[in-house]
């Protein structure tokens, strides 16, 4: 590895890690205020907020790296254009590979990251986080219930709490249960706590009274207690089971979706199995968008009357093939048959990108080698 292509391999990787950084952190954001609901109703802690936020940066970087590296790449090889330095490795005999060579190293290791976060790291980060949203939404013991406020904890129930406790303990409850509208009823108790146990979740109330009116005689019955308990669960069956969304899923589960299946129909195989083949095919794009980059800028004569159309061209190529490659994932959903497509889109651009630029220096040597006379 010669000086030139330490010197701008490093501006890369400098320029690679402050654009990801930004965008990542930017997207984080903007999708973060999804969960300003879980802290206001559900109680939940700063800390928790971070780590949950944070299972979902994996899922970020897999669409922010390609993209970033294709911006980095542009930017660092027009300065480099401006400053004449680029003029000057190529008549110093540097061929358009060794001009290309630092942008296709940051290439091959982004791509290599990339196998790295589908393969393994956002399956796992996305499966924990939705384990812990789904814990987070049906686990009651994380609701935080407004004092002096009627509260819906659940569908049919409303809950009213006087005062609560730095422990946890509840003071002046009041719980009215709806679920059943032939037989609703109201609780009163001087104290309570909310638990969560293996059968789900319950109120544990004391010195209390439950009171319901006959539907049919209009009567009131007061049922006195020194201590009830509360069922709070509306459908066990739904929060003891989660089905499990294709991000979720190892590669293998993906092709053998038949399989692991869980009683879901045929119809939905197929966006299984797209999702195991956009995962082989998707870290490709950062090499075929570098190489798209590369063969705009510096396959041509380095004039900075024509940088702009160059970086234009890349621009708009660029953009395309991310558009294509969102509608052919649903498109190939839909018919299997158009898989190859998938590949297609990742591949034709490496292909394309470095044939122009390998024939870009052909027909330059040809042009430049003197005529007989």
């Amino acid at each position: 590895m010669n000086g030139f292509t330490k010197y701008v391999l490093r501006q890369l990787f400098v320029g690679m890690v402050l654009v990801t950084t930004v965008l990542t952190c930017i997207i984080w954001l903007s999708q973060s205020l999804r969960f300003v609901e879980m802290i206001v109703n559900r109680g939940l802690t700063g800390g928790m907020f971070v780590y949950l936020t944070m299972l979902l940066l994996p899922n970020f970087l897999v669409i922010v790296l390609p993209v970033a590296l294709f911006f980095v790449v542009v930017f660092i090889y027009y300065k480099l254009i401006n400053d004449r330095e680029l003029v000057v490795m190529r008549a110093s005999g540097q061929s358009q590979f060794d001009l290309a060579k630092p942008a296709l190293i940051m290439a091959l290791f982004v791509v290599a990251l990339g196998y790295a976060l589908n393969l393994q790291i956002v399956p796992q980060s996305y499966k924990n986080f939705r384990d812990l949203q789904w814990d987070i939404r049906n686990n009651y013991t994380h609701i935080l219930l407004k004092e002096g406020a009627f509260n819906p904890v659940a569908k049919g129930i409303t809950v009213y709490v006087r005062q609560r406790t730095k422990d946890g303990q509840l003071l002046g409850v009041l719980v009215h249960d709806q679920r059943d509208k032939l037989h609703p009823f109201t609780l009163m108790a001087s104290k309570g706590a909310m638990v969560n146990t293996e059968e789900g979740a319950r109120v544990l109330m004391s010195n209390g009274n439950r009171q319901s009116v006959d539907k049919t005689t209009n009567k009131l019955s007061i049922l006195y207690f020194d201590r009830y308990v509360f069922d709070l669960a509306t459908d066990r069956s739904s929060v003891s089971e989660r089905f499990r969304e294709p991000r979720e899923r190892e590669l293998h589960e993906l092709f053998n979706i038949e399989k692991f299946s869980d009683g879901m129909e045929a119809k939905e195989f197929g966006k299984f199995i797209v999702e195991g083949h956009r995962r082989l095919a998707s870290p490709l794009t950062a090499l075929g968008f570098t190489l798209v980059g590369l063969a705009c800028l510096i396959s041509g004569s380095f004039s900075r009357r024509t940088q702009s159309q160059q970086i234009s061209l890349a621009i708009f190529i660029m953009v395309a093939l991310q558009g294509s490659s969102l509608g052919l994932s649903n498109l190939v959903a839909k018919n299997l048959e158009l898989m190859p497509l998938l590949y297609l889109n990742a591949i034709l651009p490496i292909i394309i990108g470095y044939a122009f630029m390998v024939l870009w220096q052909r027909r330059r040597k040809t042009n430049a080698r003197p005529q007989p006379a």
